[in-house]
């Protein structure tokens, strides 16, 4: 089973859903200059009732909980994979023996009849395997996320209990709610701080 995580994209529709959860508008669309919205300028703290806005992408891209449990779930993604290459396997010789066999002529006709049964109900637990673990997996991820969702949510409401802004935009680089911004509005690294300060703390 190769699966192509789309996780990142989810987890960045998933932390817009935070924002408006938190009656955080979120509107418009349109492309941003670069220069203004970086995390890394913002040398002052906005104001109360200030409205500002966070870097989606670049805040989950830092987000140490992000990294933890993705390659968490990016294991067990190889390790199902690689149970299902070896059953697969498994089967493929199974059946090539067969073939060998009843070319030859090494079995009866109702030997042959009783292996290709057998072969065809492996075959269809192997399918089944397979879906379970699609299933398994998807699931996974799916919770994954909800454990991103909820931390982000916990912490914005709590952030801004102290800060008090009117509104909190967010953009990124398919979804854009700001075409310009001055960096003292970019609260991403601000946040980003708060996230991981307060995962480190649940570690201990």
């Amino acid at each position: 089973m190769k699966k192509t995580s789309i996780i990142v994209n989810a987890i960045l529709a998933i932390a817009v859903i935070v924002l408006y959860v938190l009656h955080f508008c979120d509107s418009g669309r349109g492309g941003y200059a670069p220069g203004a919205i970086n995390a890394s300028d913002s040398s002052s703290v906005a104001a109360e009732g200030s409205i500002v806005y966070i870097q989606i992408d670049s805040l989950v891209n830092k987000y140490d909980m992000f990294h933890e449990l993705r390659l968490e779930f990016e294991q067990k993604a190889k390790s199902a994979d690689d149970d299902l290459t070896k059953r697969g396997r498994s089967f493929e010789r199974e059946a090539k023996d067969f073939q060998e066999k009843v070319q030859k002529g090494l079995i009866t006709r109702s030997q042959a009849e009783e292996l290709q049964m057998k072969l065809q109900q492996k075959q269809q637990d192997l399918q089944q395997y397979a879906e379970k673990l699609r299933v398994d997996m998807t699931e996974e991820e799916t919770v994954m996320l909800r454990r991103i969702y909820d931390a982000v949510l916990t912490y914005l409401t709590e952030y801004n209990t102290t800060r008090n802004y009117s509104l909190i935009l967010s953009t990124s680089g398919t979804t854009n709610a700001v075409m310009q911004g001055h960096p003292s509005l970019n609260i991403t690294h601000d946040v980003l701080k708060g996230l991981n300060d307060s995962y480190v703390k649940t570690k201990k």
